[in-house]
């Protein structure tokens, strides 16, 4: 009987963990950010103007009638992060680590960011 009580609970504490495992889930890290960025002829909106750093869930959705695509480098970085172009009315996604300072987001289509499709995201440490 005490060996069928501990099967299963070792039966049940390997499931738990493997689910964590499988959804990527760490009991000590915070949730991933999430930052949902609108575009549309011309202008970019982004959700929020400030995020904490760390593990972030970047998400375009192209409210506009043209294709475009989203670019986001820290300023004085020299990495650039991309979402590929993405079509009217769907929405494509990063992940992505975002270190503290102000980053600038751009559409690079050509002309897209000189008609305003560009904004700034502050990430506080």
């Amino acid at each position: 009987m005490r060996r069928a009580a501990v099967a299963v609970g070792l039966a049940a504490g390997l499931a738990f963990g493997l689910a964590a495992v499988a959804a990527g889930a760490d009991a000590g890290a915070p949730a991933p950010v999430r930052l949902f960025v609108s575009a549309k002829e011309w202008s970019l909106v982004d959700s929020r103007q400030a995020v904490r750093p760390g593990s972030a869930r970047i998400q375009l959705y192209n409210a506009g009638e043209d294709a475009h695509d989203l670019r986001l480098r820290r300023v004085g970085g020299a990495r650039t992060l991309a979402i590929g172009v993405t079509q009217p009315g769907k929405v494509t996604e990063l992940n992505a680590v975002l270190r503290p300072g102000r980053w600038k987001l751009w559409c690079s289509l050509p002309e897209h960011a000189k008609r305003g499709m560009v904004a700034i995201l502050t990430v506080r440490s």
